[in-house]
């Protein structure tokens, strides 16, 4: 048995349910667990109705959306639905679509994302919880790959923020002008970087950076040889001449971004969870601390879905916080399996 790609059937909620619920501002005011699981809570159960294939895959498994009470008993959908369905619980056409960079050819993912000032919202506030006020920094986007497609939704990020900020900008392959213009600059700065564009970079000019955060993102798209992480980090901080590097986490998918300050550790806002499940049984959701493959839980997500199961493997803590170790083998034939055993 296969999932139709429906659209969602109109409701008596509406679309401006979110608006009407406060449902938004309750993400983003929370407070402490219980907070975070009654609202996961509402919103599993808004998003078991109204977005089909979510709806679909639950009957699926054989669960019963009214005897899910606690979030441990949350299903999470597999993320290979993005690149097949519409993921979408809006009844007005959606304002944006993000696409994911589909590196080596494969079907991109999709996002429909009703609101854009609710992804702002997200993007900023998220931003904000680990770098303070947007407008202190200036935040120059190396971020070759991205801004040579259409859809992405780490390019429109950026570039709201840098709009915030009031200064920095986008560069492409200019890395003369890039570093002429950090130099020039005397606001502190962040240097947000594909990974491989951080590296090309580093290996052919090794500058010296003040007063500057070096972040990557978004791994080597195919174009240099991944490494482990602490290597790659090790080539970049002798490099610029900086401490640490940090990180973002994000993908198409979610409305959220976790954010690392060195040594691979990654932090989530407040209304963002990460999971790791059992790989060998995706159903197998660990509360504890442990190793596997991740599964993320992201409330900003109102408008699609907000129970991800990704195709990365790591560790989560004890604090909430998780490292990134790496992808799956054969993820995309898991998750598709899964929808007709």
């Amino acid at each position: 048995m296969t999932i139709p790609n429906l659209r969602p059937s109109n409701s008596a909620l509406g679309s401006d349910f979110y608006v009407m619920t406060g449902i938004a501002d309750r993400i983003f005011g929370l407070q402490n667990e219980q907070d975070f699981e009654q609202i996961a809570l509402d919103i599993f159960s808004l998003q078991a109705e109204r977005c089909v294939p979510y709806r679909q895959y639950i009957s699926l498994l054989g669960i019963n959306p009214e005897q899910v009470d606690s979030i441990d008993k949350i299903p999470f959908l597999p993320i290979e639905l993005f690149k097949s369905h519409d993921i979408y619980c809006g009844d007005t056409e959606p304002e944006k679509i993000f696409t994911s960079s589909n590196t080596g050819g494969t079907v991109a993912s999709r996002h429909m994302m009703q609101s854009l000032a609710h992804y702002e919202q997200a993007f900023t506030r998220a931003f904000e919880q680990f770098y303070g006020e947007s407008s202190q920094w200036s935040i120059y986007g190396l971020l070759p790959n991205y801004l040579q497609r259409e859809g992405s939704s780490l390019v429109y990020m950026v570039d709201r923020l840098i709009n915030r900020c009031g200064s920095g900008g986008f560069y492409l392959d200019e890395y003369e002008k890039l570093l002429a213009d950090m130099e020039a600059d005397t606001k502190p700065k962040i240097l947000l970087g594909v990974s491989y564009a951080l590296w090309d970079l580093a290996e052919q000019f090794s500058p010296k950076l003040r007063n500057t955060i070096v972040m990557e993102t978004g791994g080597m798209k195919g174009q240099r040889k991944e490494l482990p992480k602490a290597e790659f980090h090790k080539i970049l901080t002798d490099a610029f001449g900086v401490e640490k590097i940090h990180s973002e986490y994000g993908m198409a998918e979610l409305t959220s971004q976790a954010y690392s300050s060195g040594d691979g550790i990654f932090r989530s806002p407040r209304w963002m969870k990460v999971l790791t499940r059992d790989v060998n049984n995706p159903l197998k959701v660990n509360l504890r601390p442990m190793r596997g493959a991740i599964n993320i839980i992201d409330l900003a997500n109102i408008s699609s879905c907000a129970f991800i199961a990704t195709q990365d493997v790591g560790s989560t803590f004890a604090d909430g916080s998780f490292t990134i170790e790496g992808r799956l083998t054969g993820a995309d034939i898991r998750g598709c399996n899964l929808l007709v055993q």
